[in-house]
């Protein structure tokens, strides 16, 4: 599964001049090169963004290249998912690397940091204006391994709650400024999904990715649960299973009661899921805050919040796209130089790369008036610092073996295939597998 879908059209704050050349170049793979010259410092840039998050991206180096004619940024789109961090892996054991990769934080503990990634160069950073404390803190620390920066945070693309509004106002769920009221605690959130079905004539109100085979909606939905509550997956040091099993069922047992009451489709898999939603056929989606321009081109009446505080804390499943240095034996201090001003300039014009949805890591963007004017982008931002992260381990991150042993586990709950006794336990036997398979990078150089 992809883990940002493509939307049909893309929509952005600004004119995306240049569009339709821009997808015909994504899609193949190649280079872009945003400015010529012999003279010009060169800095390669490789990343795996495509559709709207393609474009955006494509635009913002055009930009820093308008306003560096001296630079020459190399822009190269590879495959996403696994293809994508073994040409990282194999290019940074080899010490030929690009100057400057974007990455999955999820996936920073297994690709090799020392080995495969260089640190980041904290006096640099600060040269270009970037700051710690401008940074949300738990993605912040989170991009350290054993103490050491090895990633600078861009944004986190967390679990959301889209929502209809023309359903949700017939079904009394907005409040008297057309939001969804907020619901607290199971009993509330079920209410407000039975109240949305018997709007729906019937119909299942919410959708969302239920099926587990190679697919990890059931991990999103529960990783966003669980950890509300306090439950964790691992040891800190990443070798015990630390699993609050009464926890992990209270949260086994919800998804279980949303598939026994018809509450949601238990045989909905991921496009079906976003189809429904744009079709008027749900009155709410839990879903990645990607899939925001697509319901923008198809002028669903929509908006969207947090997802719901269910077991206490306030906490939604995320991921964040990050800034990486592949390996590289003598790295150029004149190059380096320009790929942190490149680094600086993408971040600090993170409200342009919040068009596709995502929330920017880097806190003053937050109060720029320029963000808070996109909706319903704004709407929940004040995620950023409560972020479900996965466990610090090599086997996690967008479309892991974790994501998908999980979803596998957790599907057959929903639909009521196992219980959730049963559906815990096949996941804690996948998890313990897991934990005992080899690390397949190395850990320092």
């Amino acid at each position: 599964m992809v883990d940002i879908p493509p939307p049909r059209s893309p929509i952005t704050r600004r004119t995306l001049l240049g569009g339709a050349l821009a997808l015909g170049a994504l899609g193949t793979g190649c280079a872009i090169p945003v400015g010529m010259g012999s003279s010009q410092t060169r800095v390669k840039y490789w990343h795996f963004l495509g559709a709207s998050d393609g474009i955006i991206m494509n635009q913002m180096v055009g930009a820093f290249a308008k306003d560096n004619p001296s630079l020459f940024v190399e822009e190269n789109v590879l495959q996403w998912g696994e293809p994508y961090y073994t040409k990282i892996a194999m290019a940074g054991s080899g010490g030929r690397s690009p100057d400057l990769a974007t990455f999955h934080l999820a996936r920073l503990p297994g690709i090799g940091p020392g080995e495969i990634l260089d640190p980041v160069n904290l006096d640099l950073l600060a040269e270009n204006g970037l700051r710690a404390e401008d940074f949300s803190p738990p993605i912040w620390e989170r991009a350290h391994i054993d103490g050491v920066l090895y990633a600078v945070p861009f944004d986190a693309h967390p679990m959301v709650q889209y929502y209809n509004t023309d359903i949700c106002g017939r079904a009394g769920l907005l409040g008297g400024d057309g939001k969804l009221l907020p619901t607290k605690g199971p009993d509330q959130l079920l209410e407000a999904l039975r109240k949305a079905k018997q709007t729906l004539g019937g119909k299942p109100p919410l959708a969302f990715d239920a099926l587990g085979l190679g697919t990890v909606g059931p991990w999103r939905v529960w990783w966003s649960l669980y950890p509300q509550s306090g439950g964790t997956l691992l040891s800190e040091d990443g070798t015990k299973i630390t699993i609050d099993d009464a926890k992990a069922l209270e949260a086994l047992s919800l998804m279980r009661t949303l598939g026994a009451e018809g509450l949601c489709n238990p045989t909905t898999d991921y496009g079906a899921s976003v189809a429904d939603f744009q079709n008027g056929n749900a009155a709410i989606l839990w879903n990645g805050d990607w899939e925001t321009t697509t319901y923008k081109q198809a002028k669903v009446p929509f908006s969207m919040a947090r997802f719901p505080s269910v077991f206490g804390g306030a906490s939604a499943q995320a991921d964040c796209h990050v800034f990486v240095l592949p390996h590289q034996r003598d790295r150029d201090p004149q190059v380096e130089r320009a790929t942190y001003r490149f680094i600086a300039h993408l971040v600090k014009n993170s409200a342009d790369w919040a068009v596709a949805g995502h929330v920017p890591a880097y806190l003053p963007t937050l109060q720029e008036p320029e963000y808070l004017a996109l909706h319903p982008q704004s709407e929940y931002r004040s995620v950023i610092t409560e972020v479900a992260l996965d466990p610090q381990v090599w086997f996690a991150g967008s479309a892991s073996r974790l994501w998908i042993e999980f979803g596998e586990a957790f599907s057959s709950v929903i639909s009521g295939a196992r219980t959730p006794e049963q559906g815990l336990a096949v996941a804690k036997a996948a998890l313990s597998r897991l934990l005992a398979a080899p690390n397949p990078f190395p850990k320092e150089r």
